[in-house]
């Protein structure tokens, strides 16, 4: 069977599968089921077309990490065939254990990382595999000599974040966000084993970095996307409550009921990976209409595009302004304070516009020498951060 197959990509036309093993894991049950999660979790609900998928995200990562592997071999960068398939097998299951609708339930159904659950799936298919990814689990973690390959899976400047941010722009219709990808690849080159770009990309630096802080705050973290996901964390904490202490419920998937009746206790890999969006939609359809009048009211909101009110600003809310909006919600709802705390979200978010620590972005000089952003950028204070509270309740 030809397994090296080419797959029709809107972002980059014809991506190639490089390496038969890497064929054989996007065949696999675990990595298919990347196609039913989400990419941007809420966000279609502000940007109709950002309906993408983390399986369209891996793929196009792994299209970006191909392309960089064969442009250091072009610079005379040895990289051997082995370290190529399994570079591509690193980024390729980077991804795999988000959960259903990505970061947004990030920590709330289980309290694990989805960079945790992505190395014990790659733990668990190097088993079936009989060792054919341990090195690609070196390069992941980062314990390979070579680091230059761990910093095109994870760093300040990797092949993820260069797809997620030209796809998320593409789908969402955010324009602020596109990227000079294919430039950015051309920069780069290795010196000391060390991914470093070459000087005169300091301006598609400056335009990536830029990007990403529009692409923050004018998508992951619109004010609408923020009510949303605070509306949808606290539809499935009250579900997973309800799995626990109520008499019945409706029906709801099994690997998702067994998975919130026993997520502080015995978490199983199993269940979480039979679970996906589908399983948390059907459970928020199955009880738009239910006796648990918070639950229902969360459900009916999120299905019908019946967001709360997001307020942001850049000090800290007044005791005052949020005791008012607890009275407000509670008149107009109909209900006691203790049930109008549980709708009512505050905190802060913050972005950093580029953190050095651990890899800072480096630059190779004309002259030879090895030079941080931060030194040769004329953007200013780089390492300078965004802070912003909310607060975010129904609207009345």
């Amino acid at each position: 069977m030809n397994k090296k197959k080419i797959i029709n990509d809107p972002i980059y036309g014809f991506i190639n599968i490089p390496f038969e093993l890497v064929f054989d894991i996007i065949e696999h049950p675990y990595f298919q089921r990347l196609r039913r999660i989400y990419q941007v979790g809420m966000t279609n609900l502000i940007y109709p077309g950002a309906n993408h998928t983390r399986f369209h995200h891996t793929l196009g990562a792994l299209h970006l990490m191909w392309q960089s592997i064969q442009h250091l071999r072009s610079k005379g960068i040895l990289i051997s065939d082995e370290e190529a398939e399994a570079s591509c097998l690193a980024i390729l299951m980077h991804d795999i254990g988000h959960g259903p609708f990505s970061h947004a339930l990030e920590g709330v159904l289980i309290h694990q990382s989805h960079e945790d659950i992505s190395l014990q799936i790659m733990k668990e298919v190097n088993q079936k595999y009989e060792g054919d990814l341990d090195l690609a689990i070196e390069i992941f973690t980062g314990k390979y000599h070579r680091s230059f390959l761990h910093q095109l899976v994870s760093s300040e400047l990797d092949v993820d974040r260069l797809d997620y941010l030209n796809r998320d722009s593409f789908y969402s219709g955010v324009v602020e966000g596109k990227i000079g990808t294919d430039r950015i690849i051309k920069m780069l080159n290795v010196v000391d084993n060390e991914l470093v770009i070459e000087e005169k990309g300091l301006y598609s630096i400056e335009k990536f970095l830029m990007a990403r802080k529009i692409m923050y705050w004018q998508v992951y973290m619109h004010k609408t996307v923020l009510a949303a996901e605070k509306m949808l964390i606290s539809a499935v904490e009250r579900l997973k409550y309800l799995v626990v202490n109520a008499s019945h419920l409706a029906p709801i998937s099994i690997p998702l009921q067994h998975l919130l009746r026993h997520s502080h206790t015995d978490f199983q890999l199993q269940d979480f990976l039979k679970i996906d969006d589908i399983d948390v939609l059907y459970a928020l359809k199955q009880h738009e209409y239910w006796e648990d009048d918070l639950f229902s009211y969360l459900c009916e909101g999120l299905l019908n595009r019946r967001l709360f009110r997001t307020q942001l600003q850049t000090k800290a809310f007044a005791e005052a302004e949020m005791e008012n909006i607890h009275t407000k919600v509670g008149d107009f709802l109909k209900i006691d304070r203790d049930l109008a705390e549980k709708l009512i979200f505050s905190g802060t978010e913050t972005t950093q516009f580029y953190n050095d620590i651990p890899h800072q972005i480096k630059f190779l000089m004309k002259d030879g020498r090895i030079l941080p952003f931060e030194e040769i950028s004329e953007l200013g204070a780089t390492n300078s951060q965004t802070k912003k509270h909310y607060l975010v309740y129904p609207k009345f």
